[in-house]
């Protein structure tokens, strides 16, 4: 199983490592490392994340790795990541392109 972001996913995510990154660099470290874990343990256990609560019925799910929240889809052996948000704001629909 692979893990793959969107390219729209991946400008999100290093968006916000770069605003982390302003204000404290070993922070935005700490951050990417501990998004690598908890994304690496997908390609083990696609199903672990939780149905959007505000989507339950579109086929995506979540990870937490706060304060941001990662969308995702499995796809054949594919974990495609669709969508970075911050956990204050309130998302659409994740979208697969």
């Amino acid at each position: 199983m692979t893990l793959r972001f969107t390219p729209s996913a991946r400008a999100h995510f290093i968006t916000a490592l770069a605003y982390t990154h302003q204000d404290n660099p070993r922070a935005a470290q700490k951050f990417r490392q501990h998004a690598e874990e908890v994304l690496s343990r997908l390609q083990q256990f696609p199903d672990s994340g939780r149905l959007i609560p505000e989507f339950p019925d579109v086929p995506y799910r979540e990870v937490v790795v706060p304060p941001y929240r990662f969308f995702y889809r499995r796809k054949d052996d594919t974990i495609w990541v669709v969508a970075v948000w911050h956990g204050a704001q309130l998302p659409t629909i994740p979208d697969a392109h």
